[in-house]
């Protein structure tokens, strides 16, 4: 108790020293914030698929080939409703705004639910890498643009019956006919669209700005499985610039390497109660 005690007034001395917080957030963050792609949440709202298909979590049951497009998208319609558009406030999201509101913050991160924004962040200071559960694109892709998917989506989820969408509803693109898909990074088809394009520019500008400066680097639930977006780039950055700290949060996975232990800050635990205990002593 008396390491996370002085852990979390390590991270309170970091904020507040600070001219510029970088925030990188994994998985980690929406599950910390109750957006779990398994267990009782993915039982609760996909009953009907689990019990036809035996799928063990949201998440793998995206990936699976479904026999009509009617069916995907059923599936699919229901994925990114419970993820993206039915979310209330996130008590995690808003502890972390208090924390750096007052900071020239940025926020990169691999998570697709636009949490960030529907939470009161600055949409001009979040860069999300990966892609937007809200936005679709040619399958092909014949194009780099991406479509907001709210209306229709809304439509598949009130229209949807028996796991089937009517066949109206199935997204294909306006511009070659092909089916649409997600805007989600799984492949060189992944569209960069001009959004995308923009907010690389804005984070590679909050780096010329900082990058040298008092910066704390605040890691989130953050893991192994894209380590090349945020974790090693952290790592490097802290490593290069003697004014830098790292802060490491994560359930069961926090860790940095010896090269930067002496500026960094790793607490193994759970996201919000380190957020609420952090804000409630500034």
């Amino acid at each position: 108790m008396s390491r996370l005690s002085s852990s979390l007034e390590r991270l309170g001395r970091a904020l507040a020293d600070a001219d510029a917080v970088l925030v990188g957030a994994g998985a980690g963050l929406s599950a910390a914030a109750g957006y779990t792609y398994s267990g009782e949440r993915f039982e609760r709202l996909f009953a009907d698929f689990i019990a036809k298909y035996h799928f063990r979590d949201m998440y793998s049951a995206g990936f699976y080939p479904y026999p009509a497009l009617e069916e995907k998208w059923a599936y699919w319609s229901r994925y990114i409703y419970c993820n993206r558009y039915d979310q209330p406030k996130s008590e995690v999201h808003e502890a972390l705004l208090r924390l750096i509101r007052d900071k020239d913050y940025f926020v990169l991160t691999t998570n697709v639910d636009h949490l960030f924004q529907q939470n009161g962040f600055d949409k001009k200071r979040l860069f999300y890498t990966q892609g937007d559960y809200g936005l679709w694109q040619c399958r092909k892709p014949c194009h780099q643009k991406t479509y907001d998917n709210e209306a229709n989506v809304r439509r598949m989820v009130d229209e949807q019956k028996d796991m089937r969408i009517p066949a109206a509803l199935v997204p294909h693109c306006p511009v070659c006919g092909e089916p649409m898909e997600m805007n989600l990074r799984a492949d060189d088809t992944f569209v960069e669209d001009e959004g995308w394009h923009r907010a690389a520019e804005r984070y590679h500008s909050f780096l010329e700005r900082h990058g040298w400066g008092k910066i704390l680097f605040l890691e989130l639930g953050v893991g192994m499985n894209t380590p090349g977006i945020i974790k090693f780039p952290f790592w490097r950055q802290t490593q290069e610039n003697p004014h830098a700290v790292l802060a490491s949060i994560n359930l069961g996975e926090a860790f940095v390497p010896d090269e930067i232990v002496s500026r960094s800050i790793v607490i193994d635990g759970d996201i919000k109660e380190v957020l609420r205990s952090v804000s409630a002593s500034q």
